[in-house]
């Protein structure tokens, strides 16, 4: 459904650092940057860029918006999360961890990245 998803960052490497972090903990190569100063980290399921934003306003993150990445093990989602507490980010809402629901157990770890945009390593057990 998906071909990409762009975040904007006032400070693209700032965000390059922190996302180089946590990317690489499920296996994505280091963002790599076009001659136009974007990141882009290019997988065979998506691609996830970051860019100062177009309109020369200062980047913000969407409320109410969240991006998932997907983690193979819960220690993956643990070190997601570590890594990205290690590099700038910010941990929110409950501690990462198992939750109970009816779809049975999942293991998610919830952050903010340097520029606010709030993203989620999520595990389906």
């Amino acid at each position: 459904m998906f071909s990409h998803v762009m975040i904007g960052a006032d400070d693209v490497a700032v965000s390059k650092k922190f996302y180089d972090a946590v990317l690489a903990v499920v296996g994505v190569p280091e963002g790599k940057i076009d001659p136009r100063g974007r990141v882009f980290y290019r997988t065979s399921t998506g691609t996830f860029g970051i860019s100062k934003p177009i309109d020369g306003k200062a980047a913000c993150h969407a409320n109410g918006g969240t991006i998932g990445f997907a983690c193979d093990s819960p220690e993956k989602v643990m070190a997601f999360h570590a890594a990205g507490v290690a590099n700038g980010g910010k941990s929110i809402e409950n501690p990462p961890g198992p939750r109970e629901g009816a779809a049975g157990t999942i293991h998610l770890a919830y952050l903010r990245d340097p520029y606010g945009n709030k993203i989620c390593a999520l595990q389906r057990g």
